[in-house]
């Protein structure tokens, strides 16, 4: 099996982190990847906010869950009412994956920059969690101002990035198979 195939049938995504932070190339190489995607237009409409400040990112954590726990989805609501739940699962790096307003296509081009970003970082040997719970926090604008997002441009999801715990890898979840069909 080709490496491309093999990253994409083996990559998870990662739950549990160890407390170090990751290298400074590494984040690079991620970035880099994302930026590497596919875009409508070639508009490259995306922006990316790397942040490493762990107070910072337990308060998002918090203010976050606080608004899903007043959610009307009990799931939602269940998880903000968790004490012990971690929004970000307390990895050490979190990137905010944003998008230019007035693109054509920018939610879907930011979606392609962080599938990118999440095989970019199991290829490396760390984990990667696509977070869109963040959607919460994204409503309000005072945290918003936080990521010092260039004009026009507005969050969409967010990454959680750190080394694996290797004690607590998640298995493979049988994928759906009667998802195709073909008109020939």
């Amino acid at each position: 099996m080709n490496e491309v195939i093999n990253a994409i049938k083996t990559r998870r995504s990662i739950r549990r982190f160890r407390p170090e932070q990751i290298k400074e190339e590494e984040i690079q190489t991620i970035i880099e990847a994302a930026i590497h995607a596919p875009s409508g237009h070639n508009e490259q409409p995306w922006h990316f906010t790397v942040i490493q400040d762990k107070e910072l990112i337990d308060h998002f954590s918090r203010v976050t869950k606080k608004l899903m726990a007043e959610s009307e989805i009990e799931w939602i609501a269940a998880m903000g009412r968790n004490e012990r739940f971690h929004l970000f699962y307390n990895a050490p790096t979190i990137i905010v994956v944003s998008g230019r307003k007035d693109a054509y296509s920018a939610l879907i081009d930011c979606s392609a920059a962080t599938q990118n970003m999440l095989l970019a970082a199991h290829s490396l040997g760390l984990g990667a969690c696509w977070i869109g719970l963040t959607s919460f926090l994204f409503k309000i604008e005072e945290e918003v101002k936080k990521f010092s997002l260039p004009d026009g441009y507005e969050p969409f999801f967010t990454v959680a990035l750190g080394y694996p715990d290797p004690a607590k890898q998640p298995r493979p979840i049988e994928r759906k198979r009667n998802v195709v069909n073909y008109i020939k």
